[in-house]
Formats: C-alpha cells, structure tokens, sequence
C-alpha cells in the first residue's frame, strides 16, 4: 500500500494501458477494500494480459468463463464482463481521439461532477465513487492528502 501510495496514486500518465488498468482495478475494487485489490494486482495483469486495451477488447464468453475459474482474481462476472465492454470503449475512444489520455485530457476541466457524469453515461460499472477514485488516482483531479505527508506535495 505505502509504494503504491508513494510511487503511483495521484501521479499522472499518457499510458493507456496503464490507465486501463486503473480503470478496471478501481471496477473490481467496488464493495471491497483498495489492499485486497492490489494484493492480486499482478494475477489481474496475468488474467488480463497486461490490461492490453485491445487484447481485452477481442475477449469473448469463454473468456469470460476462464476469469470466473482463475482464484487469482476476483471473480465477479458483473465485473469481468464490464471490463472487457470497457476496454472497448476504451479502444473507441483511442480511435476518435488517438488515445484514451488525449480523450481524459478533452475533459480536464478538474470538474469531478463532469467526470463523474460523463464517465457514467460512457463506461459499465462506473459510478460516482468509481470514477472519483480513478480521476484522483491517475492525477486528474488531486487527492486529498495530509498535510503532513510528503507526496501531496509535489
């Protein structure tokens, strides 16, 4: 939690895979807590090859099936399912934008409400709190940190 804390929440990146991931650890995070989320981050990698946005994008049912039975992950079809329509998504948006961060940047108005709304009536499984901690975790939206505490200062 600390090197993640430390190294990646709240830094920014024009990496679209690396945003998809993001993306799709903040969907399976829902209901459950950040540690046991990131405690599985490299079988989410492994299951989800990398998050490669278009690798994802061709899953199909025995895909999805293979995710169900894989313990390293968790194993949600809700969740499962909506991340390969969000890597779809995803996919269209690099199309029409020429990356997913240049679509992210086409929305940086730092607005959270903006975010929240226009991620909502975009991606599957993304509603407000979903969307909040992503924003802030890729470093669109800055998180709150203590005063006292030496990465909310750069």
């Amino acid at each position: 939690m600390e090197a993640y804390h430390d190294n990646e929440w709240g830094r920014r990146t024009d990496d679209d895979n690396a945003l998809f991931e993001l993306l799709t650890l903040e969907v399976f995070q829902a209901g459950l807590s950040w540690r046991s989320v990131l405690v599985r981050r490299e079988a989410f990698r492994k299951a989800f090859f990398g998050f490669d946005v278009d690798r994802v994008s061709q899953f199909d049912g025995a895909d999805v099936e293979r995710l169900i039975q894989d313990a390293g992950i968790i194993r949600n079809r809700k969740k499962i399912e909506s991340t390969i329509e969000n890597a779809r998504i995803v996919r269209d948006l690099q199309r029409a934008h020429g990356s997913f961060a240049r679509w992210l940047d086409s929305l940086s108005n730092g607005d959270l409400a903006n975010y929240q709304k226009t991620f909502r009536s975009t991606f599957r499984f993304c509603g407000p709190e979903i969307t909040r901690m992503f924003v802030m975790g890729c470093g669109l939206v800055p998180p709150p940190h203590d005063p006292h505490c030496e990465t909310g200062a750069r």
